[in-house]
């Protein structure tokens, strides 16, 4: 019986030690908001709006080149459904709230892009 017992946590151990990077469930869709911005110079702009504090949505409003009455909201989007690099960037984000987002940011064909997520299914 014993050795049985060690095997198994050893298995999990493989698995989680390969998932060790993301700690997050897979996902198959996300509820997401971004700050798009042409212009390099521009994402720094609002990237250091948000390191001092101001909202995500408050900045994609003010900043966005796209979904800017919207605070940035792309609203729930499945796996597939977006540019691959966002896609990857997006889907590898903890949740969180426009008031303290957790971003990652990517280069994508339309621009430089600041993504939050705030739920995932």
């Amino acid at each position: 019986m014993a050795p049985k017992n060690k095997s198994k946590p050893k298995e999990k151990d493989t698995a989680s030690t390969s998932d060790s990077k993301s700690k997050l469930k897979p996902a198959t869709s996300i509820n997401v908001r971004h700050i798009l911005c042409e212009k390099h110079s521009k994402k720094e702009e609002a990237l250091e709006k948000l390191r001092n504090g101001a909202k995500f949505d408050d900045v994609a409003r003010d900043m966005s080149e796209d979904k800017a009455r919207q605070g940035g909201s792309l609203g729930w989007k499945i796996r597939g459904s977006l540019l691959a690099d966002f896609e990857k960037v997006a889907f590898d984000l903890e949740p969180s709230t426009t008031g303290q987002p957790k971003i990652g940011e990517v280069k994508t064909s339309e621009g430089y892009h600041i993504v939050m997520v705030e739920g995932r299914k």
